[in-house]
């Protein structure tokens, strides 16, 4: 049973999608510090004069975790997302079905960014043929501490492998997968090229991206990026 733990990001990038993609089981980890300036409520989409940010705003109560961050009503964000995907990808060979179904499901009134960023990645599974079982760590029992967390969230699901982020190796403990009877493989992505409405090709973008532009082909040119590295104790 192979296990993968990672934030609720905002319409994420491909090396996120093939994390998700080689998973069993994928753990949203909604319940530790939001990162300020980071991609959870943020990402970028491609355009004529290069690429530009789409930013979720919210409700600054720092430190705060992730479920409770609140998206600011006060902005008119949603206007300005769907009108910047219509305008960059509209033409897309792809725009249909994907983009009005993204638009619709922004339009609607969220008031959490986890809730928002779960809904779309949801979506976006949907429309990539990606069905591993989705799971929030806020609905299993971890400790705090960063490794003893990781290990109770695979221990929970039954987890025999864990796929770690390429950073992970960085904040885990790494000999303690072992002693917990828990394989470890780090990511090591390796980001694939394909047809972009305006060139040159501009990587790690939101998946969106792909979707539009090249439709049915995007999982296999998602997963053409695959790579990981086994760690030994």
């Amino acid at each position: 049973m192979r296990v993968a733990v990672h934030q609720p990001n905002y319409l994420p990038y491909l090396g996120y999608f093939d994390k998700l993609d080689a998973a069993d089981v994928f753990i949203v980890l909604d319940t530790v510090q939001f990162a300020k300036h980071d991609w959870q409520n943020r990402n970028r989409i491609r355009t004529k004069d290069g690429w530009q940010w789409l930013t979720v705003p919210i409700i600054d109560r720092f430190p705060e975790s992730i479920d409770q961050v609140e998206i600011n009503p006060r902005t008119d964000w949603r206007h300005k997302h769907c009108q910047a995907l219509r305008l960059h990808y509209g033409g897309a060979p792809h725009w249909s079905p994907f983009g009005p179904e993204l638009l619709a499901l922004l339009e609607k009134p969220w008031t959490r960014v986890a809730e928002l960023n779960c809904a779309v990645v949801g979506l976006i599974c949907r429309h990539l043929d990606i069905e591993t079982t989705c799971l929030l760590a806020s609905s299993l029992s971890a400790r705090e501490e960063p490794t003893d967390r990781l290990i109770d969230l695979c221990r929970a699901v039954g987890a025999t492998e864990y796929l770690a982020g390429e950073s992970g190796p960085a904040y885990m403990d790494v000999g303690r997968f072992d002693q917990a009877g828990i394989g470890l493989q780090v990511q090591a992505y390796h980001h694939p090229e394909y047809r972009q409405r305006y060139p040159p090709f501009v990587s790690h973008l939101s998946v969106v991206d792909l979707l539009l532009n090249c439709g049915p082909e995007s999982l296999a040119i998602l997963r053409s990026g695959r790579a990981w590295e086994r760690i030994a104790p």
